[in-house]
């Protein structure tokens, strides 16, 4: 059965123009409508820019609800193959949960991606409701979502008005598998958020910034918009962001470079090298001072016991225990209570200490 699109307009599209190329993907419940604004100003600049539709996106949340977050990936992961095709140099910018399925396509393709914008990425929700999710998509198929979130007035209508609960718990399941993958990512980043999102929390930005192994960071803060910047009054930052972020990393401003990153390694190596190399003479110096140091009365052997002794300590602990057996098991097998018992214990500690002989005199006679 053929589902009508309840979100007129939302068609993936490829923006074909210079050697350079941008992947761009979309939010949760979202479409490419949602950073068509943002694609089109990087195209005017000479870029390429792809924005695939995720399956079950812009058409109806019924039909998300049969989708998963690996589809949702395979669809990116599709979009990436055929750009890097035709573009040998490939940025990749992600929206909200599009953050979250860049950064897992950086963690398996790293090597082919020059680097990461993310604007409001979402990584996880902290909301004990949230929690209920697993169980909630079992009674109930969807709930009434905000469907937008945008400062501007008349914002284009490009996202599901509802939340389709099977596809938000997929979306957990994708959460937990990016937040393990952060500190395997260290391409050059442009991270923004947006202080008064009322979608993504800007704590997810926070956890990717301190997780994440990128030497090179950049964080823009959108103070004037919501969640969809790309739709709101912070759209012009954004795109003077990306585009400063993307020249800097082309022109090596930014990234390092191969041959600068393989030198920094070549250096930390031969420091590790020679951490873990240490010469001999300073080995045998700190031996020599450990021998004249060492207290020879710690490595002494452990006395042995006499025949005796060895009495005494079954005494020892033979004795407690029949008194145990009298006083609560009523186990008195020589009529005469719990004595028996006491009488071993203080004759066994006495021998035990009786039999033991000092090894050696001093001058003074003193036990040494």
């Amino acid at each position: 059965m053929r589902v009508v699109s309840t979100i007129p307009g939302s068609e993936p599209f490829t923006l074909e123009s210079g050697p350079i190329a941008v992947l761009m993907i979309h939010g949760f419940t979202g479409s490419p409508l949602s950073v068509k604004p943002w694609a089109e100003a990087l195209h005017r600049e000479g870029f390429t820019v792809a924005v695939p539709r995720l399956p079950g996106h812009g058409t109806h949340w019924e039909e998300m609800n049969r989708t998963q977050w690996r589809d949702w990936y395979g669809e990116v992961l599709n979009a990436f193959i055929e750009l890097r095709k035709k573009h040998a140099r490939v940025f990749v910018a992600g929206f909200s949960m599009g953050g979250a399925l860049a950064i897992h396509l950086a963690a398996e393709h790293g090597e082919k991606i020059e680097g990461l914008i993310l604007v409001n990425p979402s990584v996880h929700d902290r909301r004990p409701i949230m929690k209920l999710v697993p169980v909630l998509k079992h009674l109930i198929p969807s709930l009434s979502g905000r469907g937008t979130d945008v400062s501007a007035p008349n914002p284009p209508r490009h996202s599901y008005g509802r939340t389709p609960l099977k596809a938000l718990s997929s979306l957990q399941d994708l959460w937990r598998t990016v937040q393990n993958e952060l500190s395997s990512i260290d391409l050059p980043l442009m991270i923004g958020y947006s202080i008064n999102d009322h979608v993504v929390d800007p704590a997810n930005a926070e956890t990717v910034i301190d997780n994440i192994s990128s030497v090179d960071i950049r964080e823009v803060i959108f103070e004037r918009s919501f969640h969809n910047v790309a739709l709101d009054h912070d759209l012009e930052l954004l795109v003077e962001s990306s585009l400063t972020f993307i020249t800097d990393v082309l022109s090596g401003d930014i990234g390092g470079g191969n041959d600068e990153r393989d030198l920094i390694d070549a250096e930390f190596e031969e420091i590790v090298a020679g951490l873990e190399r240490p010469s001999l003479d300073y080995l045998d110096h700190l031996e020599n001072i450990e021998a004249m140091e060492r207290y020879e009365g710690d490595n002494k052997a452990l006395p042995t016991l006499s025949k005796t002794q060895r009495a005494a300590l079954i005494a020892v602990i033979a004795g407690p225990l029949y008194a145990i057996a009298v006083r609560f098991f009523r186990f008195d097998l020589l009529g005469l209570g719990i004595w028996p018992g006491l009488l071993a214990l203080l004759g066994g500690v006495g021998l035990f200490f009786w039999q033991i002989r000092p090894e050696a005199d001093d001058d003074d006679g003193v036990a040494l």
